[in-house]
Formats: C-alpha cells, structure tokens, sequence
C-alpha cells in the first residue's frame, strides 16, 4: 500500500476513477450506438422527402415528357422559371397506371415554394398521374 500513498492517491480514490472511466467508456459507447441506429437510410430519407412535398407542397400543372423505364421525366413552370426534373419511381410500382404511355401529357406535380426544383409527380399518398392509384 506504500505505493498508492506515495503517488497521493487513496484505494478509494483509484476504485472511484476507475468507476469514473467505465461509466465514461460505457456511456460512449451507448451513444455511437444510439447515433449510428438513428441515422436514416437513403431510401427512409427519400420517403420523407416525399411526405413532406405530399403535406406542404404547392401543386401545379406539368407535362411528362418521357418514362424511361422506372424514371419518369417532366417539366413544369413556377413563376415564369421553367424546371425539367425526373423521379425515380421503382419503389412506387405499386401506385402506378398499368399503362404509362396512356399517362405521357399532362399531369400535376407537388414541389417546394422556397426550392421549386424539389419536386415529385407521384408518393404513396398522392399522385399527379393520370389513372394513377392512390391510397385513401
């Protein structure tokens, strides 16, 4: 026990830093974990995207230009700026027309009043297609 005297350190004093580092170690620990879980994938980040565009957005009148394969390509006008923009629809199959030539023309389109360039046609919501399904 000399020693632990020499260096002005009590056995108390070193079992409560120990404890001190292990609480600290664990509690890192815990929260890189809780950090990493609460970050959001690219596909749950996309889908907010389109809640929020469904829940806040403007609506207006576009024009889909082509469907090439899953993507389709439109364009619209917001206060006198013409946007062409495209939206990967692969996810969203299911609220699809079953014939997508049928939809090429004109269509509705949500986007963002502060960043037009945000902007979808179709959401699990809500659909700018023509003969599009939409949940109730």
């Amino acid at each position: 026990m000399p020693g632990f005297l020499a260096n002005g350190f009590s056995l108390a004093d070193l079992v409560t830093l120990g404890l001190l580092a292990a609480f600290v170690l664990l509690s890192g620990q815990l929260a890189m974990r809780t950090w990493r879980r609460s970050r959001l994938t690219p596909a749950e980040r996309e889908q907010r995207r389109r809640r929020a565009l469904v829940t806040l957005g403007k609506m207006g009148d576009a024009n889909l230009v082509e469907v090439r394969g899953d993507l389709l390509v439109y364009t619209y006008d917001v206060r006198g700026v013409e946007y062409t923009a495209s939206q990967d629809v692969s996810v969203l199959r299911e609220f699809l027309p079953a014939d997508l030539s049928v939809a090429v023309g004109p269509i509705y389109v949500k986007y963002d009043a502060r960043n037009p360039a945000n902007s979808i046609v179709l959401s699990e919501d809500w659909t700018g297609l023509r003969g599009g399904r939409s949940r109730p």
